[in-house]
């Protein structure tokens, strides 16, 4: 976190030694390791929580994609079906409809023919 070397420490520690005396020095390194501890979980728990905001952003944001995708899926659908019943209801799609039928029966006619078979 720091980049605290061996040598670091035990010059902290001698200056603490001399400066707290060795009765008092204990207490006050228990005193740093409980908020140095403190410290630590606080950055943590806000870690945490910024991950956790992050997740149900993005959640949200697929959630609105994904509604937006079934609402654009279903305004095709019903502009197909409309462009299906239009042409259903066309007549001139239905002459040219029964007049390709026509042909492919005639056709299949003259194949029968040409080759002996029913």
């Amino acid at each position: 976190m720091f980049d605290i070397g061996f040598l670091e420490i035990v010059i902290i520690a001698s200056i603490a030694l001399v400066v707290l005396g060795p009765e008092r020095l204990p207490r006050a390194a228990r005193t740093a390791g409980m908020w140095v501890g403190r410290a630590r979980r606080m950055v943590a728990d806000v870690k945490s929580d910024i991950d956790r905001e992050i997740r149900e952003s993005e959640l949200a944001d697929m959630r609105k994609l994904g509604e937006e995708v079934n609402s654009i899926k279903d305004d095709v659908s019903k502009d197909l079906n409309r462009a299906t019943e239009s042409i259903k209801d066309d007549d001139a799609m239905t002459d040219v409809v029964d007049s390709i039928n026509e042909s492919a029966k005639t056709l299949r006619e003259d194949a029968s023919e040409k080759t002996g078979t029913s």
